[in-house]
């Protein structure tokens, strides 16, 4: 959410970063939003001046009672009724005023970086840096399912008469490799000096609405019946969160955070869910790299932190290359991201497997997360989030990369104390 004094202050600016993101239908947002203002300050104006003209009729008041002079002493306090029903009345309608203006500015997208790719959707994503070299063996590499299977590893159709399509059962060395990679993602992260944190798994709507965007909220969030409280998407909501109408030292700062958590997403959108493989599910689990910063440091943060997911998967004999996200393809509260993609040897092709991304202070004012600086003036943090690993998806990449001619699966140095000293595992 940006700033309402910066959009009355750069109303053109607002516009054009709103067209730069093809969101035109929120172009009449702007203009709501500053003529709503403009009422809610006259409203302010109004009330004080009454509040001010009430404490100097109640002195007055007191004066004239002294004085004998009841009659217009009488005058006076119907005056004070007058102005305390008027206040009434205003108070109420900027109370109105003030959420309504709040509702309209959070459909307000955040600025983005100057240097941006523009264009409409994710095909517009630039190709930018390549880490490893992409192998296709000389041998064909089955679909991630059947590699699942092949171990005895994978079953939906027990969990499709369970729970239904989109989730999924993982058995023996698959679900072992599974926790292994969190785990490994863990310790990497805590020897970068972040703090490992296990989150809550479900947060109120007002934490939901602080750190994601209305559609977003609808397409992926799922609702307890009869309560407020969702399930969390990804732990960067909770881990945000957390931090909610807290002024924090600036000695303090940066705090970094790697989380583990469930993650529960509906999928609702053009993209839909997997039929048969674990690429796009409703379930999974993920470690999460979160951090609060100095405004002047998340840009030093947001380089580290997409830097630490190619170290990571470069580590585990992945391929990746960075993908840098284009302006139709961010989020309205993201400031740049960026998605790391994983080499699949079976596609010849490049898929998502973490997502960078700088929010500056837009979800900071939102939950009015702020600091105290050492000469007292309080200043909104910057946020940050970064997939570390989400399995079962990174599976794929992992599982595709290092298979080998026979049907085993290598484990990479790095892994196997995670996996009880095992080199390979092999095919049941």
């Amino acid at each position: 959410m940006l700033d309402i004094k910066f959009i009355r202050e750069n109303k053109e600016k607002v516009e054009e970063n709103i067209r730069k993101k093809f969101q035109d239908k929120k172009l009449p947002l702007v203009t709501e939003v500053i003529e709503l203002d403009e009422t809610y300050r006259s409203l302010k104006v109004e009330g004080d001046n009454l509040r001010q003209e009430r404490n100097t009729t109640s002195t007055e008041i007191g004066s004239l009672m002294r004085e004998g002079k009841k009659d217009e002493a009488e005058k006076k306090k119907a005056r004070v009724v007058e102005i305390n029903e008027k206040l009434k009345e205003i108070e109420e309608k900027e109370e109105e005023l003030s959420k309504t203006i709040k509702e309209k500015m959070m459909m307000i997208p955040n600025m983005i970086a100057d240097d941006v790719p523009i264009g409409e959707d994710d095909s517009k994503n630039v190709d930018e840096q390549h880490f490893g070299d992409p192998v296709v063996p000389d041998f064909e590499v089955p679909y991630h399912a059947d590699i699942m299977a092949s171990f005895g590893g994978l079953d939906k159709d027990a969990a499709g008469r369970v729970s239904g399509n989109g989730f999924y059962y993982l058995m023996g060395d698959i679900a072992r490799l599974h926790s292994a990679v969190l785990a490994y993602a863990r310790d990497f992260m805590i020897d970068k000096g972040f703090t490992y944190c296990i989150p809550p798994f479900m947060i109120h709507g007002d934490a939901v609405d602080g750190v994601m965007s209305f559609e977003e909220k609808e397409n992926m969030m799922y609702k307890i019946q009869g309560e407020d409280l969702y399930l969390i998407g990804t732990s960067e909501h909770s881990m945000i969160a957390k931090f909610k109408d807290q002024i924090l030292k600036e000695s303090d700062l940066p705090i970094t955070m790697t989380s583990y958590s469930p993650c529960f997403r509906k999928e609702v959108g053009s993209h839909g869910i997997e039929e048969r493989g674990i690429y796009r599910i409703h379930q999974f689990e993920k470690q999460e790299m979160v951090v609060l910063c100095k405004p002047e440091d998340s840009e030093e943060w947001y380089n580290k932190m997409w830097n630490y997911s190619v170290e990571l998967f470069r580590s585990l004999d992945i391929p990746v290359r960075k993908l840098v996200c284009c302006s139709g393809d961010l989020a309205d509260l993201k400031y740049r991201s960026c998605d790391i993609e994983a080499w699949s040897p079976r596609q010849k092709k490049y898929f998502e497997v973490c997502s960078c991304s700088n929010l500056t202070d837009a979800q900071a004012r939102r939950l009015a997360i702020r600091y105290k600086k050492e000469n007292g003036e309080k200043e909104l943090v910057h946020t940050l989030n970064n997939t570390v690993i989400a399995p079962p998806r990174m599976l794929i990449a992992f599982l595709e990369n290092n298979l080998c001619a026979d049907g085993s699966v290598k484990i990479p140095k790095v892994l196997q104390p995670y996996m009880g000293g095992k080199e390979k595992i092999e095919k049941k």
